[in-house]
């Protein structure tokens, strides 16, 4: 079986490998029921009726005159037999159980001549010689020894039940941790309000809490540090950035104009590559809260001076949880990169899904992934000399991803991109 036709269910999993086991384990105590007990108990109980049967002819045959009638009660009330010196011609079909070939032999054996079996009246009739007559020995077929079929089955449908009921409580006691761990793992975004995994249970599920545990509070003090870092730099750089723009200010009119526009150029870059990172670190520490996503997304589109078209396609639902003002940063550099490189755009909105789609150039398929990577340009689709830093899309693949939105790229009927973001409920 190969790893893509594999269950993916642990409880499946395990319960298909017991199941073939505990098959195994029934065949194998079947076959060697059959073998060491139930043949030999076969054997021996056919070989003592056989036994039993001839004797009850020799002795009837011996009895005095008048003692045929008592005797002949005496072997009904205690051994269920019956015998007569009419003999009958029946003609019922056998019953098929192994059992009876066995006593068949077994009476030819001790005979010394082939013996005769037929049925009829509910009961099985033996024609056993005895000197120079033979007689009908009768008896009801309740001899059957146990079936290895019906034992087999028996066991088999037992242990199903026992492995399966065993094997839902231990995998239930090693899944229902595990999926704990999954859930909480996948809804970790690096938050400091992490809620530790209970570290209680086996020895390797504890373990397994403990260093998930360890490794959320790392991460989550690994990114804190970064973003703190991150807004303090950039905020620090404003001050000497401004001291810059009016030093350029209050050069003299004699010095190079190309050499003036150039160093505002270069301060302008740095100017949004500031604000980018600003942006994003006080996006990446915003909390949801409940918002109507209506206003909010009317009130991005109205804040452009370009105008951009707003179409709702489901209102439904009206409210959500959101981070505003990280959804705010999301949609703002969306529809500035539409604008940039699309010219037309319009954001759409399917319930909790968002769509900005522009008329450009659109993006190729194999870059749909390398455009969310920092600084990255895509030269062949954008043009060059439209500015930008290159963390925008960077930006709003972080942001997302730290309020666990899902963001992607398609293309839009107008052969442009169609840039989605899925608002997924806040697992935080």
């Amino acid at each position: 079986m190969s790893e893509g036709s594999r269950p993916a269910s642990l409880l499946v999993r395990t319960n298909l490998i017991l199941a073939v086991s505990s098959l195994l384990i029934a065949l194998i105590v079947t076959t060697a029921l059959n073998v060491f007990v139930i043949d030999s108990i076969s054997q021996r109980s056919a070989d003592d009726a056989a036994a039993r049967l001839v004797l009850a002819a020799q002795v009837w045959v011996e009895l005095p005159p008048g003692r045929e009638r008592a005797f002949e009660a005496e072997l009904f009330n205690n051994h269920g037999l019956i015998i007569t010196s009419d003999l009958q011609d029946e003609s019922d079909e056998l019953p098929q159980a192994g059992y009876f070939r066995l006593l068949q032999e077994k009476l030819e054996k001790r005979l010394g001549q082939p013996v005769r079996m037929q049925a009829g009246d509910d009961l099985v009739w033996v024609t056993i010689p005895v000197g120079e007559q033979s007689l009908q020995v009768g008896f009801v077929p309740t001899l059957e020894t146990i079936q290895p079929l019906y034992f087999g089955i028996v066991i088999v449908v037992a242990g199903a039940v026992i492995v399966l009921f065993t094997s839902f409580l231990i995998v239930r006691r090693i899944a229902r941790p595990l999926m704990v761990v999954a859930d909480r793992v996948e809804a970790f975004r690096g938050n400091i309000d992490f809620e530790p995994l209970p570290e209680t249970g086996p020895r390797e599920i504890a373990s397994l809490a403990h260093n998930v545990n360890t490794m959320a509070q790392e991460i989550s003090l690994l990114l804190s540090n970064r973003t703190t870092l991150l807004a303090g730099i950039s905020h620090d750089l404003r001050t000497p950035l401004t001291r810059m723009r009016l030093a350029v200010e209050l050069l003299p009119e004699s010095v190079d104009p190309q050499l003036v526009s150039r160093l505002s150029r270069n301060l302008e870059t740095m100017d949004r590559l500031i604000a980018d990172a600003l942006s994003f670190a006080r996006g990446a520490e915003e909390h949801p809260q409940r918002a109507d996503i209506d206003v909010v997304l009317r009130d991005v589109v109205g804040s452009f001076m370009t105008p951009v078209e707003y179409r709702v396609v489901n209102a439904e639902p009206k409210e959500l949880d959101v981070a505003v003002s990280a959804l705010r940063r999301v949609l703002e550099n969306l529809l500035v990169n539409g604008i940039q490189h699309g010219g037309t755009v319009r954001l759409e909105r399917d319930g909790s899904r968002l769509s900005v789609i522009d008329d450009g150039a659109g993006i190729p398929e194999e870059f749909r992934e390398q455009v969310f990577q920092p600084f990255f340009r895509l030269d062949e689709a954008r043009s060059t000399t439209t500015g930008g830093s290159g963390l925008g899309l960077a930006i709003v693949r972080q942001l997302c991803q730290s309020q666990g939105w899902a963001v992607w790229i398609d293309s839009s009927s107008g052969g442009g991109a169609c840039v989605v973001v899925e608002l997924k409920p806040s697992k935080r």
